[in-house]
């Protein structure tokens, strides 16, 4: 079995993580980045090498069902057996099993002592209260006070609770964790391409119960005959020329409305399943989906997990949420890869985008975001949902108005009160872009790249890169490149801009910024990196270069850059 570079480093932070620490490990990985084989590679591992026994725990059918064949694909010599009610095996002593929590949370002492305990799509362990898995893992601690609990999950984050990872919680630390954008960059999740439905809907007049809107509220606000019968046209125009399309209704009534409108108005076949499709007929709707036989399929909460359905090109929201998880859930069945398909096309009709920000940069606290700017916008020319931060839409062009400079903040100033005074504040990075800077005053002044760090939701830190100078600061531009790629020092700047826009640096995680009470500009003094990418393929395929108007950085004037 030969594992993925960012697959194999997450297998090293889970027996790191074990060898030095006390309390649980966490690993994230992105929807369809590939959490099976990690999963097999500490079974063959714990079985083989160290005699272990491991218990992995899911929640539904499909993914116990799913964890079991691809573990004897991965990992054939390790013997799985497999404990669930619903599908009716209640297998005992093996040396990996896989256990649905429903049937096995009270059955801890029949297996036997256990060594590891895995928990595939961790976010659904519960934070307090007693909980199955946290009955299931206290009662296996009792048969061996040694066990230790490994979870995995693509979001380690809750809307009411926030992190997964804390002291008091199951899990306590995020060993690993590689993001959606990297993955899309090297090439093994697909790209996502989103738009706004153009009838919109206000959730203004609905209630939030437990961090989520009140379900009968949003089966009755998106069940009106004119929002269904609009997003099904639209959803039928654009996914026309797409292979298979996923729809996600807000409740049962609602679901069956849009199946009715496909078939009745458009011609289209849509199956459909629920919580309350009988097991025999959704398994045989699902299989249709997957074989190609059927083209559309709508569905309330039983497909955001556990679904692999790589052909997947098209995701259409018609419904909202107030949950990060849930959002990224949906919009991840689009990740996987597929022969022929170039990206996946999610259609937003409930505000999600707007709501929760770019799939790849979504943070959750458990404090209430208040009333702050949305992390992203509706470009009203295509109707593409995009980042904030974006002053041009990337897919038409369109020009947004400058935001205003100067804003109040909503929280007191962690500025420095005396001169001089330092102050170092670490930033989660959204997003990085590279731009060549002429200065406007000297156009014969040595070139250099600007790099923006997007935190927040529309603010920025920037750093200049001298690539073109020399000396000292020509020293610091190669040590600056080699800490985040594995290609050679570029002979300047634009050839810089160019490897880096092509996806040749490693991203920029979070940065610390440091501020001298007095001084005018902020300095980026530290930087928390991801891996660093494999070699591009050569220059062909690199997006040609076209240089910024001398002078011009999203409106920052030179004297504002400081040299």
């Amino acid at each position: 079995m030969n594992l993925r570079p960012y697959q194999s480093e997450a297998v090293a932070a889970v027996y790191e993580h074990l060898r030095t620490r006390d309390d649980n490990p966490c690993v994230v990985i992105p929807t369809g980045g590939g959490k099976t084989p990690v999963i097999a590679t500490i079974c063959r591992d714990s079985v083989g090498p160290w005699n272990g026994r491991v218990v992995i725990l899911a929640h539904v059918k499909e993914l116990l069902e799913q964890a079991a064949d691809k573990l004897r694909h991965i990992a054939p010599d390790v013997p799985v057996g497999i404990y669930s009610a619903g599908l009716k095996r209640k297998d005992l002593g093996y040396a990996v099993t896989i256990a649905g929590i429903q049937s096995i949370y009270q059955r801890a002492c029949d297996l036997g002592p256990v060594d590891l305990l895995i928990v595939d799509e961790a976010h659904l362990i519960p934070p307090d209260g007693e909980g199955m898995y946290r009955q299931f893992i206290a009662d296996a601690k009792v048969v061996n006070p040694l066990a230790r609990v490994i979870g995995l999950t693509a979001t380690p984050f809750r809307m009411k609770s926030g992190p997964i990872c804390e002291p008091g919680n199951i899990l306590n630390h995020v060993c690993f964790e590689v993001g959606v954008r990297e993955l899309i960059v090297q090439g093994f999740l697909s790209p996502l391409r989103t738009k706004a439905g153009l009838q919109k809907v206000s959730t203004d007049d609905l209630h939030v119960r437990a961090g989520e809107f009140v379900a009968s509220e949003v089966e009755d606000l998106m069940d009106k005959d004119a929002l269904v019968e609009g997003a099904c046209a639209e959803i039928v125009e654009h996914a026309r020329n797409r292979s298979a399309t996923l729809i996600f209704s807000s409740g049962i009534r609602h679901g069956q409305h849009i199946v009715e409108v496909l078939k009745a108005k458009h011609g289209v076949e849509c199956g459909f399943v629920s919580g309350d499709t009988p097991a025999g007929v959704r398994s045989g709707i699902l299989d249709r989906f997957r074989s190609g036989s059927l083209k559309y399929l709508c569905n309330v909460n039983v497909l955001t997990t556990g679904f692999d359905a790589p052909h997947i090109d098209c995701v259409a929201l018609v419904r909202p949420t107030m949950s990060p998880g849930l959002y990224y859930q949906m919009v991840g069945r689009g990740f996987r890869l597929h022969p022929g398909k170039a990206d996946c096309l999610v259609l937003d009709f409930g505000g999600n985008v707007i709501r929760h920000g770019p799939v790849d940069a979504i943070r959750v606290c458990a404090e209430d975001r208040g009333d702050g700017e949305a992390p992203a916008k509706e470009c009203p020319q295509c109707h593409a949902l995009i980042a904030a931060g974006y002053q041009a839409c990337p897919q038409c062009g369109h020009q947004f108005p400058e935001p205003n400079k100067q804003k109040h903040e909503a929280q007191a100033s962690t500025e420095g009160i005396l001169s001089g005074q330092t102050t170092r504040e670490e930033h989660h990075v959204s997003e990085t872009t590279y731009h060549v800077h002429m200065k406007r005053n000297d156009p014969a002044a040595p070139l250099t790249m600007r790099v923006e760090y997007r935190v927040g939701f529309n603010t920025y830190f920037r750093e200049w890169v001298c690539f073109d100078h020399t000396g000292y600061a020509r020293t610091k531009a190669e040590a600056w490149w080699r800490a985040r790629s594995v290609e050679p020092v570029p002979g300047g700047t634009e050839e810089a801009v160019e490897l880096a826009r092509a996806g040749a640096l490693a991203p920029a995680l979070s940065i610390t910024v440091e501020k001298k009470a007095g001084d005018q500009f902020e300095r980026v003094v530290a930087h928390r990196l991801g891996d660093k990418p494999p070699r591009l393929d050569g220059d062909e395929g690199l997006p040609e270069y076209e240089p910024a108007p001398v002078g011009t950085t999203y409106g920052i004037p030179d004297d504002e850059i400081p040299f």
